[in-house]
Order: structure tokens, then sequence, then C-alpha cells
């Protein structure tokens, strides 16, 4: 799927088939969804072999929350822009790591963290999560404290200027990096991205959306975050 994944179970009855469910999971979805494989799902439909009311539930269940934050966007969040393929990333990798933890509780796991290239959900917590500082790659900005949710961060520090406003066609500028607490990693993965690609009023935006908290740095360097964005105490950093 093009970034690494860990998991950590600390529940003693949980057996390695949990794990590996998990894993055969993502490696599942990596093969039906990415636009990188001539034969994937996507693939055959951005080339006209499938039509939209031939596909699986899930890639039709993506496409939905692909359009709907389109439209919630105003177009900024796009997964089908002019020149390329069509291209559910953005989406796929929050949906399809929160179904993966949805895999984990279904298994009875209750205290777990599952860290998908930095996107992180947790349960039975609390859990300290640093947020990686968007110009300093060997110090965090924030840390975060979760329970049980998630949080995603959108930024170019690990893959350049890849978060394209689909309003101008040009990757996104006004943000250095955006993170998002949210109840699931779908939620906070997808509104991330999304509000990145919206530039600098994607903060506001993303601090609407319902369940969202927010920690955003911008191009001029200035920190915002929403009063709800549950930042680790000292104490509790202390203790880490």
């Amino acid at each position: 799927m093009g970034f690494p994944v860990s998991l950590r179970v600390d529940d003693q009855h949980i057996g390695e088939e949990a794990a590996d469910a998990v894993f055969a999971w993502l490696r599942e979805v990596d093969a039906r969804f990415s636009p990188f494989k001539a034969d994937s799902e996507v693939s055959r439909l951005d080339r006209g072999e499938l039509a939209r009311g031939d596909v699986s539930a899930d890639l039709d269940e993506v496409l939905g929350l692909c359009e709907e934050y389109r439209v919630a966007t105003g177009g900024a969040f796009d997964v089908r822009l002019p020149g390329r393929g069509l291209d559910p990333c953005a989406v796929v990798k929050g949906w399809s790591v929160q179904r993966a933890a949805g895999l984990l509780t279904a298994a009875g796991a209750r205290r777990f963290v599952l860290n998908a290239g930095g996107d992180v959900v947790a349960s039975g917590g609390p859990w300290r999560v640093g947020v990686r500082h968007p110009e300093q790659a060997d110090k965090v900005c924030t840390v975060a404290e979760l329970t049980d949710g998630a949080i995603a961060t959108s930024a170019c520090y690990e893959r350049g200027d890849h978060i394209i406003d689909g309003r101008t066609g040009r990757p996104a500028t006004g943000l250095l990096s955006l993170s998002v607490v949210a109840s699931s990693l779908t939620v906070a993965d997808t509104v991330a991205t999304a509000a990145f690609a919206m530039g600098a009023e994607g903060v506001a935006w993303a601090a609407g959306r319902a369940g969202c908290e927010v920690f955003a740095v911008d191009a001029e360097r200035r920190v915002f975050r929403t009063e709800g964005f549950p930042v680790a105490s000292e104490r509790t950093r202390a203790a880490a």
C-alpha cells in the first residue's frame, strides 16, 4: 500500500491469527484498490471495463465518500483530476485501516494501536502519538493522547507536493502540516487530506466538521489548535 504498517496488541488472549487477518485484509485492499495495479478493480473501472453499477459494495462505498468530500470542499478534494487516472487512495487508506481495526475488535482485542504510515487507530488507551515536525524530521510539534479514536496527518515532508488542489490542478499551498483527531481513521484521514488540499482555509473547514479536532501549521509557521485537540499533558509525556 506504499507505507509501513505496524501493530501492537496488549491483550494476552489475542493470538497471532488476529494480526494475520489484519495484514491479509490490507494486502487484499492493495490488490483491489491500487490505481498502480493494472488488474485492480479501480484500474478496471477507470479503463471502462467495469460500469459504476457493477463495482463491489466496498468500492461503491469508497467512491461515495470521495464524492461526498469533493462536494464538501468545493472541488479542492478530487480523486479524478484532469490528466490523471482515478485515484481514491486518499480515502482508501483511512477506510481500510479502520476496517482492519474493526477486525481486531471483532476478535476481542481491547487494547491495541495500529499505525499505518504515521496515521493511527488506537483502542484502550491512553496512547501517546507524536505528530512529526513538518520541517525537522527528528522532532515532534505536538503529542496527542488517544484513548479510543484515530489521528491522521497530511503534509508534504514524505512524498513532496503530492496533494493537489482540484480547483487549480496544482499542488496545495498554504499549509505545512494538518492533523485531525476523530473517532475513526476513515474520517480523520480523509478530512486531513481534504483540508490540506484546500490550503489555509482548510483549517477552519476541518475544525467545523462534526467530531473533528485539528492541529495545523501554516506556511507562515503559525500554529492553530482547536480547543478539544487532545494534547498530552506534561505529566503524561514524562511517563512515556
